[in-house]
């Protein structure tokens, strides 16, 4: 019964992101935000601030969380949140990966940030695909005054094509900790100014198409000796798979071979096919069989 709800849960909520460009799930996964926040406290002390009117002279940001926190796993694997990516990606990709994990804290005098696209690091045809599904949890209340993600709905998919900078004012999506702000790469987003005294943290994890290169370098973020000891779902998410037709490859294997205690010398190239592409091979092969014999 709870996979089906589950299942019912993600369609609907993969439904609203592709109407509206955003959806935000209440009460998601509080303790593991409220952990994660006290296992990064030296980071966000010890980090400097960011350069950049971009990133913004009075914010911090930090990638690696998987290696950093084990609570983070539980946010970048979350059941819910990974069956509504499959949704919403997975008619342009064969598999997905995590594009980024980054720790944000807006300080006191923190100005608001460009409005942006995220899917325009990629220089991809635009309306009509969606590159990626960002999810924003807030680890403090975020509210209209200390920053809350400003988002202008309906501003994804074809409307994306509309390059002008917008006429109204964009939406601050005010949360607490432990939900979870779900939005397209194709929608005009941008943090917010923080107007108070009182410093706003929480983290993004961003996923996208399985054959794009993704904003963090995963490999060097968490090599085989980081990436041994993840559970192999996780492992497959930040890259120790194989995109069909055999991107991502290692020797022409799947990477996860180096996450053995022992990783072969030598290998043999395996294919890594679409079953489209495999019967178009097979095809192929036994017709030249045919034609030898």
């Amino acid at each position: 019964m709870t996979l089906h709800l589950t299942e019912r849960t993600a369609r609907e909520r993969a439904d609203q992101l592709l109407a509206q460009g955003y959806c935000v799930i209440p009460d998601l996964a509080t303790a593991p935000v409220r952990a994660l926040d006290a296992d990064l406290a030296e980071d966000f002390a010890l980090t400097p601030f960011c350069e950049g009117g971009f990133y913004g002279s009075r914010t911090k940001r930090f990638g690696r969380l998987l290696a950093r926190s084990d609570h983070s796993r539980t946010l970048v694997t979350h059941p819910l949140i990974t069956r509504v990516v499959e949704h919403v990606l997975s008619p342009w990709c064969d598999t997905v990966q995590l594009n980024l994990t980054q720790a944000i804290a807006l300080h006191p005098g923190a100005l608001p940030q460009l409005p942006h696209r995220d899917q325009d690091m990629w220089r991809g045809a635009l309306g009509e695909i969606e590159y990626l599904v960002n999810v924003m949890w807030p680890f403090t209340p975020y509210t209209a005054d200390n920053g809350a993600t400003v988002l202008w709905p309906g501003s994804h998919g074809r409307e994306a094509l509309d390059r002008q900078a917008p006429a109204m004012p964009g939406t601050p999506v005010e949360l607490e900790p432990g939900s979870a702000l779900m939005f397209l790469g194709s929608t005009l987003h941008g943090a917010g100014g923080n107007r108070t005294h009182e410093v706003r943290r929480g983290c993004i994890v961003s996923y996208c198409l399985g054959w794009l290169k993704p904003y963090e370098n995963q490999w060097l973020a968490y090599p085989p000796e980081v990436a041994r000891d993840f559970p192999p779902e996780l492992a497959a998410l930040v890259g120790y798979r194989q995109h069909r037709p055999n991107l991502g490859n290692y020797e022409g294997q799947c990477p996860s071979v180096l996450l053995r205690d022992k990783p072969p010398q030598r290998l043999g190239a395996i294919d890594a096919l679409r079953p489209d592409q495999a019967d178009l091979v097979a095809d192929y092969v036994a017709g030249q069989q045919q034609r030898d014999t």
